[in-house]
């Protein structure tokens, strides 16, 4: 295949992560105020019980928003007798739904101060985070460099960029279009904190992937066309659990978008990371749970 396709798949990701978040903004944007309390999602009201003291806290990814990216999993874990809630980080002025564009370590501040207000609201003394694609890998800032490993008991990335992406080599033609590298940083510097090699995802990295006293499972697709090589999600350290989802079912493929936004295999997994001492094996029939 000429490199010019190849380089055009993970444009037609973006584009089809940016149509699904474009169908469901009509609405489910417009009730955002709504939608989630009435589903017992975002209820400040909500008590963590003795089967689950903790509350999740959903993280979403790049061009996602709180309510979008969590149309299928929120539910799924209110319904499981979880605590849920998410928020939105990484706007940009003037960018109205699609998040996570904003700087990186800022976004983290956001996440430090929002985990803070859900703490105070549910009385407990450590929360969950659930996170999609950036959503899973921004949170290890946090927990790294904002007292975050304190207040988290587990990590769970769904496809998370932990290591910086390729994009399938379309960040390798960069070079070759002078001033695309500055133009990118200047007006999406979260996409560009998430260049492979990036002074962002340099720093995150050093010294080890992990933190003392957090859990942490990363829930990988090997068709992942986004973070890529999918390989690069993996996290090494002491309490750490990869999972390829393809390994649970084989005849699940899923790519990065459905992964986080619809994959019930993959959503059975992250209750048993959330509550391992209970955990139940995940197979293609967890679609039926």
């Amino acid at each position: 295949m000429l490199p010019w396709k190849r380089a055009l798949r993970p444009l037609s990701a973006l584009m089809l992560a940016v149509a699904l978040a474009l169908t469901s903004a009509t609405t489910a944007t417009a009730e955002s105020t709504t939608a989630a309390p009435s589903s017992g999602w975002n209820n400040y009201g909500c008590k963590p019980s003795a089967a689950h003291p903790r509350p999740v806290v959903l993280v979403h990814g790049t061009l996602g928003n709180s309510v979008d990216n969590w149309l299928a999993l929120a539910p799924y874990l209110v319904k499981r007798g979880y605590c849920v809630f998410s928020l939105d980080y990484g706007q940009l002025p003037n960018v109205p739904f699609f998040h996570g564009l904003g700087p990186i370590d800022k976004s983290a501040e956001q996440l430090s101060g929002y985990i803070d207000r859900v703490l105070t609201a549910t009385g407990a003394s450590e929360a969950d985070i659930v996170g999609h694609s950036q959503g899973g890998m921004m949170p290890r800032y946090y927990l790294k460099f904002l007292g975050g490993a304190e207040k988290v008991n587990a990590l769970v990335g769904i496809a998370p960029n932990n290591h910086g992406t390729t994009l399938n080599g379309f960040t390798e033609l960069l070079a070759y279009f002078p001033g695309a590298a500055d133009l990118l940083g200047e007006h999406t510097p979260g996409l560009a904190d998430q260049v492979i090699g990036s002074d962002f995802i340099t720093k995150l990295n050093e010294g080890g992937d992990t933190v003392p006293g957090v859990q942490y499972t990363v829930i990988a697709t090997r068709y992942d066309e986004v973070v890529t090589p999918w390989q690069s999600q993996y996290l090494s350290g002491p309490n750490v659990r990869n999972v390829l989802l393809q390994d649970l079912c084989p005849i699940d493929f899923s790519e990065h978008v459905a992964i986080g936004v619809f994959d019930l295999i993959a959503y059975h997994e992250v209750v048993n990371a959330l509550d391992p001492a209970h955990a139940e094996p995940t197979t293609c029939a967890s679609v039926f749970d």
